[in-house]
């Protein structure tokens, strides 16, 4: 985004904090409250500008990968915390109306989020059982020295399980579980053999914190509800605070939107509508960002996709491809086969040794996410002295 669009917008907000000091009621203290409130507004839309600008800006081959979207949470994170530290040290402003109604709102739009968090760690678990399949092809295939037909079988049989669970995962939300565990972030609980059931690779997880009726898509459009920019009467009131309570409820949506394209959870749905006024120096990056997002979910191949995760789609692409080479293999296997055999299962080691080592930063940074919400909504309503229900 052009500096001057920053600027412009900078000063449109500088000039409604400053139209409150012609106010012959102001004290000093007061107008130096306000400068010192003016730079922090100032510092935290261009934090929001500049991680948006760069996540905005990644290249086809990282927009939606497990490093792009830790970098998507990370800034989340940082995003939040100077907005927490503005509602704390200016906690006078936040008791009054209309500000304590705006700074309610976000809360309540962030609890929404906990739930898509949850159904988030769920697809994360559902990417690991998929990749469990993975490694069966690589145990029966990679490094050998020879080939021999029970390998194969055993490789193909794993890649029709993948192949099944991912297209039933596409076909439903509501497929039969393998695993039944808590996905609330609390403390694992053990299950017995007995509530474990198998249907052709279905790897679905029953969730204690999300039913089974609960859909992403509906969640989404809650946290979007009546999500408007605040005017200019509400920036003068709060002292321009209502600006970044409008932010941080605009980076909620599309951080939790973009979670539940990239990651398989229950009911996907991506129909969001984001209408941001031109004026924010961050609207554009954010909605570049939208509008990529949607146009990687239109391409033919990625269209019924369980998820758009990058690495999710290198793995169904080279399962794919290793299944229609496995149909015509004949034994005994020629040189050329046989080295175009090794060269695919190399592709699936490196797409098995990415999500090794993904997956668990990314189940850690969605953990922190749901964490800090509920412990910055807990402090946020106690210095509202309103009841907490978290």
């Amino acid at each position: 985004m052009p500096a001057t669009d920053y600027q412009g917008s900078s000063a449109s907000l500088r000039h409604s904090i400053l139209s409150l000091r012609r106010d012959p009621v102001h004290s000093m203290d007061s107008q130096q409250s306000t400068s010192a409130l003016e730079l922090e507004l100032e510092a935290f839309q261009r934090q929001v500008t500049e991680r948006f600008l760069e996540l905005s800006s990644a290249g086809p081959d990282r927009l939606l990968s497990l490093a792009w979207i830790q970098k998507l949470l990370d800034s989340f994170l940082c995003c939040q915390e100077e907005f927490r530290v503005i509602l704390f040290n200016h906690k006078s402003l936040v008791h009054r109306p209309p500000l304590d109604r705006f700074v309610q709102d976000y809360f309540e739009r962030t609890v929404k989020g906990l739930d898509v968090c949850n159904a988030i760690r769920d697809g994360i678990e559902q990417i690991r059982e998929w990749k469990k399949l993975l490694e069966i092809v690589l145990c029966a295939l990679h490094n050998q020295r020879m080939f021999g037909e029970g390998q194969f079988r055993r490789a193909k049989k794993a890649l029709i399980d993948l192949s099944i669970s991912m297209l039933d995962e596409k076909d439903s939300n509501a497929s039969s579980a393998l695993a039944h565990r808590n996905r609330s972030f609390g403390r694992q609980q053990a299950s017995s053999r007995d509530q474990h059931h198998r249907n052709l690779g279905h790897f679905r997880s029953l969730s204690w914190s999300v039913s089974r009726s609960w859909s992403a898509a509906r969640q989404l459009q809650a946290i979007g509800n009546n999500l408007v920019a605040p005017r200019g009467n509400e920036v003068v009131a709060t002292n321009g605070i209502a600006v970044a309570v409008y932010t941080m409820n605009t980076i909620l949506l599309l951080v939790m939107w973009a979670l539940v394209a990239a990651i398989p959870c229950q009911d996907r749905g991506l129909q969001v509508h984001f209408s941001i006024p031109r004026q924010f120096p961050w609207a554009q990056p954010v909605v570049v960002l939208h509008e990529r997002i949607l146009e990687e979910s239109r391409k033919r191949d990625r269209r019924n996709a369980p998820g758009l995760l990058r690495e999710l789609y290198q793995m169904d692409k080279c399962a794919r491809v290793m299944g229609d080479l496995m149909d015509w293999v004949q034994f005994p296997l020629t040189e050329e086969k046989e080295g175009e055999v090794r060269q695919r299962v190399n592709e699936l080691a490196n797409v098995c040794e990415v999500l090794k080592e993904g997956l668990d930063p990314l189940e850690r940074q969605v953990r922190e996410v749901f964490h800090r919400i509920v412990h910055s909504r807990t402090e946020g309503l106690d210095s509202l002295g309103r009841p907490n229900h978290v």
